[in-house]
C-alpha cells in the first residue's frame, strides 16, 4: 500500500484564529496563556483535519506563531545581540522581538530582515549568523508539538528546515557559511536524538535549495551533512520542491537518507531521471497534487503517471503535495457564494488531502473502487477546459494586435525628466510615501458595511472620500512633497483589481499567510483578463481637487498581480500577464486625462518571479519587463511613472530593471542595512530611485539622526539629485500615531539633506 502524507498545513486557520490571536496578544489585550490555547487547539484541530483524510504520517512542526525558519533560528540558539538574549530557551516573546523588533530593556532595535520564500508570495525572517557562531538546541517548541500529537493516538512526522538550506538562507558578514556546518550538525544531531527518544520514526528535512543553481562545494556539503546525520532509529526524508533536481539529482540520489520527495507539478520531466537514479531501497514521494495554487487535479491524468511507478515500487511509492499546502486557502466549504460551476474547478487545502487520498484508493484498490470520484474530477477538469467563461475573443484579438512599439514610452528618459520637473516643481529630495495609509477599523467597517448593503452606495462613496481627504490634510501638515490619496477603498493591492478586472473571482475566505498575522486573499484568474471600466480613477482625481501637491495615481503592475492570485494553468503565464498589462495600459491613460501627473505601477513581486534556475531566467526578464512597460507605455512624457519593489535582491537583474524605464523606483532598503544599493555601485542606474529609509514591518519609529544616516549611504552610491526619500513599503498595517511620528521624522531628515546639500555646494 502507498503511503499519503503532507509537507506542511496552513496555519492560520479557516477564519484566520491565529492571526486574530496573535494581534489580541501584541495590542495587550489577551495574555500568553490565551494565545497559547489557541495555537494547541489550531493544531489538533488540523492534525485530526489530516488524520481523518487519510494520512499515514501527520506533519509536526509546520505551525508557527510567525514563521517556520524564524522557529528554526530559535531552536538552534540564533538570537542576535540586540535582542539580549542571555542563553537558555528562547521566550515567546524573544521570538516576538526578533520578527517585530525592540529588545526586554526596551532599546529600539530592528528586528530580523525579511524576505521572500524561494519565488513564493511567503516572507521567512532570515537568520543572521555570527562568524564562530555557536549552535545549542533552545527551544522544546517542536518536542512539545511532538508530545501533543503522539498524545492523540497519530504518528508525527517533524518538519524541519534541513541544514544545508538553513544556512544558504542566513546571512553571514565576512565569511564562509559553509565554515559553520560542523557546529550545526552536531545541533541538528542532538535534534533527531531527542525525536527518537519521542518515538519518532520519520523526519522530514525540506532542501529547497536543491531547486536552485548549487556549486560543487554546496553540493558537496550535502553529501558530508548527510552522511553526518545519520541516527539510528529515524528514517530522513528529504523534501525538495518549488522545481526539479536538475543537475543536483545524483548528488539528492545518492545520500544516505531514506526517502526523497520531489516536485512533480513544477518538474514532472524529473520523473523518469529520478526513477533510474533512486536506490532500490528508498522510498519515492511523489508531489503530484499542486501545492501552490487551486485548481482541482486532473486524477485521471495524474494515475496514468502514478500507476507505472506503484508498479515498479509497491510501498515505496508515497503520494503527496508538491510542497507545503501554507501557499493555499484552508477550505473550499467555506466559499458557497461562488459560482457553483467555478467552484466545482477548484481545490484548497482541505480537498487537496482528499484528492490524495482518492489516488492513494485508486492505486491499491484499482479505478473502479472510486469510480464517482474520478467521475466528478473529470467533469470538472473537462468542464473548465471548454468553458466559454474562459475564453474571450476581444482580450485575444486585441493582444494579437498590439503593435511592436506599443511598449515604449516615445520620448528618451533624460528628456522625459526634464519636462517633468518643470512640471511638477519638486525639491531636491523629494518626499513621498509608498502608497497606502492605516486601515483603521472605521475604514473597515465601513467596507464591510457596504459589502453587507448596510448602507448605500452613496454612504459608501462619501465615507471614502472623507478618509482620503484625511490622509491628503495629514500629509500637507507633515509636509510631503507628492501625495497619496491612502488607498482606503482597497482591500487589498492585488485582491482590489482582482474584483474589478473580467477573467477573475475573489473568495470570501480564501485567505494564505503571507508573513506573521499578514494575510492576503488571492484572487483567482481563471479566464482571459479584460477592464470593463476604470478601477481606480474617480478616487485619484477626487484627491487630486484637494491639493495643489501632485498626487500619485495607484496601481498594482501587471507581473504582481499575476504574482500573488491563483493564476490558469492552461496557457502560458505570459499572455495572461500581456492580457494584464493591456488592461492597466487603460487605467494609466485614464489617469492621465482626469490631471493626474505622477502615476506609480507597483511590481513589488517582480523579483520575486524569477525562475529559480539560471537557464529560465531569461525568458521570465523579457516578458516581465515587457509587460510592465506595456502597461507604462499608457502614459505621456510628462507624465511620471513610478514603481516600487521591495524584498529584491536586484544584484544580478538591475540591467533588466533599469529596462522598466519607470521613471522612479522605491526600494525597500530599510531592514537590509540599504545592501540593496550594492547593485547601484557598478552599475549606474539611468533613472531616479527610493531608497526606503524606514522598515514599516515593524512598530518601532525610527529616529531622524537613524535615517539621515540611510540617506547619506545613499548619497554616495546615488547621485543626491536622483533621490528621493521615502518608506520601505505601504503603510495600511500601521497605527497613525507611529505613521506620523515616522513621517515627521521622515520629512526631517530630508530637509536636513537638503541643507546639508546647499551648504556643500556652497
Amino acid at each position: 500500500m502507498s503511503k499519503v502524507h503532507n509537507l506542511g498545513f496552513p496555519r492560520i486557520g479557516a477564519q484566520r484564529e491565529l492571526k486574530k490571536a496573535l494581534e489580541a496578544y501584541w495590542r495587550g489585550d489577551s495574555d500568553q496563556a490565551a494565545l497559547l490555547a489557541v495555537g494547541k487547539a489550531l493544531r489538533e484541530k488540523h492534525w485530526r483535519q489530516q488524520a481523518e483524510a487519510g494520512l499515514d504520517l501527520i506533519s509536526v512542526g509546520d505551525f508557527s506563531w510567525y514563521d517556520h525558519v524564524l522557529d528554526m533560528s530559535c531552536l538552534l540558539g540564533v538570537v542576535p545581540e540586540r535582542f539580549e538574549h542571555a542563553g537558555g530557551p528562547v521566550s515567546l516573546d524573544t521570538y516576538f522581538r526578533m520578527a517585530r523588533g525592540r529588545a526586554p530593556s526596551g532599546k529600539d532595535v530592528a528586528a530580523c530582515e525579511l524576505t521572500k520564500w524561494f519565488d513564493t508570495n511567503y516572507h521567512y525572517l532570515v537568520p543572521e549568523l555570527a562568524p564562530g557562531q555557536q549552535f545549542v538546541v533552545s527551544s522544546d517548541a517542536l518536542f512539545d508539538q511532538v508530545a501533543e500529537c503522539t498524545a492523540l493516538g497519530l504518528s508525527p512526522k517533524p518538519v524541519l528546515v534541513g541544514p544545508l538550506s538553513f544556512l544558504w538562507l542566513s546571512k553571514l558578514e565576512g565569511g564562509d557559511k559553509l565554515t559553520l556546518l560542523d557546529g550545526l550538525l552536531s545541533v541538528y544531531g542532538e535534534i533527531l536524538q531527542r525525536l527518537q527518544s519521542q518515538g519518532v520514526e520519520w523526519v522530514q528535512l525540506d532542501e529547497p535549495i536543491l531547486a536552485t543553481d548549487l556549486d560543487e562545494a554546496w553540493q558537496n556539503a550535502f553529501e558530508y551533512a548527510y552522511n553526518r546525520l545519520q541516527t539510528p532509529g529515524i528514517n530522513l526524508l528529504l523534501a525538495t520542491y518549488f522545481g526539479g533536481l536538475e543537475g543536483n539529482l545524483a548528488t539528492a540520489a545518492r545520500l544516505p537518507v531514506a526517502g526523497l520527495h520531489v516536485d512533480l507539478v513544477r518538474a514532472p520531466e524529473q520523473l523518469v531521471r529520478v526513477l533510474d537514479q533512486l536506490p532500490p531501497y528508498k522510498v519515492l514521494s511523489a508531489g503530484v497534487i499542486d501545492g501552490r495554487n487551486v485548481w482541482r487535479t486532473d486524477l485521471q491524468a495524474c494515475l496514468d503517471t502514478l500507476e507505472p511507478v506503484a508498479s515498479r515500487l509497491g510501498e515505496r511509492l508515497w503520494l503527496a503535495p508538491s510542497c507545503s499546502l501554507l501557499h493555499c486557502p484552508v477550505d473550499l466549504a467555506a466559499e458557497t457564494g461562488l459560482d457553483p460551476e467555478l467552484r466545482s474547478w477548484l481545490s484548497f487545502a482541505a480537498q487537496k488531502l482528499n484528492e490524495l487520498d482518492v489516488l492513494r484508493r485508486a492505486l491499491d484498490e484499482g479505478r473502479a473502487s472510486v469510480a464517482s470520484a474520478l467521475a466528478e474530477s473529470q467533469a470538472a477538469v473537462e468542464g473548465r477546459r471548454h468553458s466559454a467563461r474562459c475564453h474571450d475573443p476581444s482580450v485575444r484579438a486585441r493582444l494579437a494586435a498590439v503593435p511592436q512599439d506599443a511598449a515604449k514610452r516615445g520620448v528618451a528618459y533624460n528628456d522625459r525628466a526634464v519636462r517633468q520637473r518643470s512640471s511638477l516643481s519638486l525639491p531636491l529630495f523629494p518626499t513621498t510615501t509608498i502608497g497606502s495609509f492605516p486601515q483603521t477599523q472605521a475604514i473597515r467597517q465601513a467596507r464591510a458595511d457596504w459589502r453587507q448593503q448596510r448602507i448605500s452606495d452613496e454612504e459608501y462613496q462619501a465615507r471614502m472620500r472623507a478618509e482620503i481627504e484625511i490622509a491628503i490634510r495629514r500629509q500637507e501638515e507633515l509636509g510631503l512633497d507628492v501625495l497619496v490619496h491612502g488607498e482606503p477603498e482597497r482591500n487589498d493591492m492585488v485582491e482590489y483589481f482582482g474584483e474589478l478586472l473580467e477573467g477573475c473571482v475573489v473568495t470570501r475566505n480564501g485567505w494564505v499567510q503571507s508573513y506573521g498575522s499578514r494575510c492576503v486573499k488571492p484572487p483567482i484568474i481563471f479566464g482571459d483578463v479584460n477592464r470593463p471600466q476604470p478601477m481606480t480613477v474617480q478616487w485619484a482625481e477626487y484627491a487630486q481637487s484637494l491639493t495643489d501637491k501632485p498626487v500619485k495615481g495607484m496601481l498594482t503592475g501587471p507581473v504582481t498581480i499575476l504574482q500573488w492570485s491563483f493564476v490558469r494553468d492552461d496557457q502560458p503565464r505570459e499572455e495572461t500577464a500581456r492580457q494584464v498589462a493591456l488592461a492597466l495600459r487603460d487605467e494609466v491613460a485614464d489617469l492621465e486625462r482626469v490631471g493626474v501627473k505622477v502615476i506609480q505601477i507597483d511590481e513589488p513581486a517582480f523579483r520575486e518571479g524569477l525562475p529559480l534556475r539560471e537557464s529560465a531566467r531569461a525568458h521570465y526578464l523579457n516578458w516581465a519587463v515587457e509587460s510592465f512597460r506595456l502597461a507604462a507605455a499608457g502614459a505621456t512624457p510628462d507624465a511620471q511613472v513610478h514603481t516600487h519593489m521591495c524584498y529584491s535582491e536586484f544584484n544580478d537583474i538591475v540591467e533588466h530593471i533599469a529596462a522598466m524605464d519607470a521613471d522612479v523606483i522605491t526600494i525597500e532598503t530599510a531592514r537590509s542595512a540599504m545592501e540593496l544599493l550594492h547593485a547601484f555601485v557598478d552599475f549606474d542606474y539611468p533613472n531616479e530611485i527610493g531608497p526606503g529609509i524606514y522598515d514599516i514591518h515593524s512598530p518601532r519609529v525610527p529616529s531622524v539622526e537613524e535615517m539621515v544616516e540611510r540617506l547619506q549611504l545613499a548619497a554616495e552610491r546615488v547621485a543626491p539629485e536622483r533621490l528621493w526619500v521615502n518608506p520601505d513599503c505601504g503603510l495600511k498595517t500601521r497605527a497613525w500615531p507611529e505613521v506620523e511620528a515616522s513621517l515627521a521624522n521622515m520629512v526631517e531628515a530630508a530637509r536636513l539633506m537638503r541643507e546639508r546639500a546647499v551648504s556643500g555646494a556652497a
